[in-house]
């Protein structure tokens, strides 16, 4: 054999976080990897069959290599050699392993799989000692598991090691208080109403307090096609000082996003990534290339990261409030525009910064900014009906918006600040007729059914 290469579906992606090495796994079982600055591959090796790799992982030391298979077993692989470093693969999962993960000081391997159960792993020391062992399972989730990550906690350096679902739970598991065949749940937050977590697939962003998981702020995401199903942040030399960007997939394009992000749609591109849709994608560890997977075309992209491009159509889109002027219907001189002033006025009037009352005669004295108690009937007014939960993060959104900085409260807002709000969290792409006809069938009867049944008492005919 002078050549061998994937001839099934590629799934797993992997960047070392050290090299310029992509590790890249496929359902042929053939495990390769590639030196993308040298263009050649360092090392490879081919499964037995049955051993389809459906995802793995770097250790964030680079000295080990971790596998999952679509059979459920999980394997730890010497980084350099690819050879195992435990002795028998773990055999705990009963469906295909879909997420893997290491925590940031490598003393925890974590993997999700298809039965929604998330199971640990721990880092063992010693002479003739495998490397990790079998520390627990919980199934915390009732569908499918959509991330699995490591983070670190805000007053130590332990890590944290949460999962997100379809269900729409985050789930936090409590590793030191773990032990063997009992992994503890640390808490369990629905974090959303609607929307399922993807980013979301309503094209939103939502950012949470790590420690209440209160949402934060949700900003309007890119909307090209499909809802995102992947991020990651590109890496940098100087994280503090350098300018940072979201990398991200959707179903059949991948792009790029200029943080903080604010919901401006020229801060983000994107391109077709593979004709079949996107599978995977990984960033290299110094955030010059990203590498995305195609699936079932068994094929890997590699390309370079150009901010400047991106830095240049962001300048261009305007500043301020310039390119969200642009997303109301009609822009900066449209109909909308004028309603919203208009409404902006009322909403003045109604509250207690014009003491006059809404009866006074007299010339009004007037501000530029209303309570935020009145920002729900502005929205409604606007034509978008947000529920009860998401009318608490609009308003914590604002209130807490400067919180960080001041130490106090935000009570009042201004007309720029009101439209970015309402940009960010009404729906992406207007309300559907589908939607409708949902919200009639959960409230009661069918639609069609209750107009026939009114058909019929209005006529007093029943068959009418």
């Amino acid at each position: 054999m002078i050549h061998r290469e994937h001839d099934g579906a590629i799934h797993s992606l992997a960047a070392h976080p050290l090299e310029p090495a992509v590790v890249i796994g496929s359902y042929s079982g053939l495990l390769k990897v590639w030196n993308y600055e040298k263009k050649r591959v360092m090392v490879s090796r081919t499964f037995e069959k049955g051993n389809l790799i459906r995802c793995c992982s770097y250790s964030p030391n680079g000295a080990y290599l971790a596998v999952g298979f679509m059979n459920g077993t999980v394997r730890v692989l010497d980084s350099i050699t690819l050879q195992d470093e435990v002795p028998e693969p773990f055999r705990y999962a009963r469906d295909a392993i879909t997420h893997i993960e290491f925590s940031h000081d490598s003393k925890y391997l974590a993997t999700a799989d298809g039965e929604y159960t998330v199971t640990v792993f721990v880092r063992k020391h010693g002479i003739n000692v495998a490397p990790f062992e079998y520390l627990g399972r919980n199934c915390a989730h009732y569908k499918p598991i959509k991330e699995l990550v490591f983070g670190v906690q805000l007053d130590a350096d332990a890590p944290r090691l949460l999962s997100l679902g379809v269900d729409r739970v985050l789930v936090e598991y409590d590793l030191e208080k773990s032990s063997r065949d009992d992994l503890q749940i640390a808490s369990s937050d629905r974090i959303e109403q609607s929307g399922v977590p993807q980013s979301n697939d309503q094209y939103k962003f939502n950012l949470y307090n790590a420690t209440t998981k209160m949402c934060r702020k949700t900003i309007l995401g890119p909307t090209y096609g499909s809802p995102i199903q992947k991020v990651a942040v590109v890496p940098t030399k100087d994280a503090s000082r350098d300018k940072r960007y979201l990398a991200y997939i959707t179903q059949d394009k991948v792009g790029l996003n200029m943080l903080p992000l604010d919901g401006n749609p020229h801060n983000a591109m994107a391109l077709i990534g593979h004709p079949g849709g996107v599978a995977n994608m990984v960033c290299s560890y110094d955030g010059r290339y990203l590498f995305t997977a195609g699936g079932n075309d068994a094929t890997v992209h590699m390309w370079e990261i150009n901010v400047n491009a991106l830095e240049a159509q962001s300048s261009l889109g305007g500043e301020d409030l310039i390119p969200f002027y642009g997303l109301l219907e009609g822009g900066r001189d449209g109909e909308l525009f004028k309603e919203l002033e208009d409404y902006f006025y009322y909403a003045q009037i109604r509250s207690q910064i014009s003491s006059q009352g809404v009866n006074a005669m007299d010339s009004r004295e007037v501000s530029t900014k209303i309570p935020v108690s009145e920002i729900p009937f502005v929205m409604r007014a606007m034509g978008f009906y947000p529920s009860e939960q998401e009318i608490e993060e609009m308003l914590n959104e604002v209130k807490f918006s400067r919180y960080v900085e001041t130490g106090s409260y935000v009570e009042a807002i201004d007309l720029g600040e009101f439209i970015k709000l309402y940009i960010n969290h009404r729906p992406a792409f207007g309300l559907s007729p589908e939607k409708l006809v949902q919200a009639f069938a959960t409230l009661g009867m069918p639609v069609w059914k209750g107009f026939c049944h009114q058909q019929g008492r209005s006529t007093g005919n029943a068959s009418n």
